[in-house]
This record gives structure tokens, C-alpha cells and sequence, in this order.
């Protein structure tokens, strides 16, 4: 480390390699929308690229697209495209509510307050 600056030390890894330059991912994905591991996610783990490991791992227990930018450190848009690929490949089942004029329904409005203000 230089000062109050980080050198970079060559374990990092760009994220649009990490989606092999996409930037668009194959399915529209909700920042709430919940992503849980599959049986055959957790039969196929020691396989898995690093990503794709740490997504099927922290979703053992049920998490949402932004938990999971989170918990990874990645850009949301970056995690978004990771896990439409996961979801393609039956590592993972993802579940979003679905409305037709795309705008939140009040009970997720409701609930996301509710959450925020358990915080």
C-alpha cells in the first residue's frame, strides 16, 4: 500500500470477465427477486468457476439479487448476469414476483418498509 491508496495486487478479477463481457443478463432480474440453490446446484459445487460456487454456497439459504451483489462485492448488474446463467444452467431457482405494468405491488412496497424499518 502507497499512502492512503491500495496497490493492486493481482487477485482481482474485472467483473466483465467474470460475465465474459456481457453486460446484459439473459432474463430480467429484480433486485428482491429470490435466488435459492438447487439439488443439482449443490451436486455439481466442486465444479463450479468461482462465481458460480460462491452464488450456489450463499444461496443455500434464500437470498435476493442485491443480497448477493452484497455479499460478493460485485457490481448488481454484474451479479444480475451471473445469476440468469446459474438460473440457465438449474444451479439455482430464482423467484420474482411478475406484474404486467412492471411496477412493485403494494404488499412488496409494504414489506420492503417493513424491513427497512426493523433495520
Amino acid at each position: 500500500m502507497n499512502g492512503d491508496v491500495m496497490e493492486p495486487s493481482g487477485e482481482l478479477v474485472r467483473p466483465y470477465a467474470a460475465t465474459r463481457g456481457r453486460a446484459r443478463p439473459s432474463r430480467l432480474l429484480a433486485l428482491e427477486a429470490m435466488v435459492t440453490t438447487t439439488s443439482f446446484g449443490l451436486a455439481r459445487l466442486p465444479a463450479l468457476l468461482l462465481e458460480q460456487r460462491s452464488i450456489v454456497s450463499m444461496c443455500e439459504r434464500p437470498q435476493s439479487v442485491i443480497e448477493i451483489a452484497a455479499g460478493l462485492r460485485l457490481p448488481v448488474g454484474v451479479v444480475r448476469v451471473l445469476v440468469a446463467d446459474a438460473a440457465a444452467e438449474r444451479l439455482v431457482d430464482v423467484s420474482q414476483l411478475t406484474l404486467n405494468n412492471g411496477a412493485p405491488g403494494l404488499d412488496l412496497l409494504g414489506r420492503v418498509l417493513s424491513s427497512l424499518r426493523r433495520l
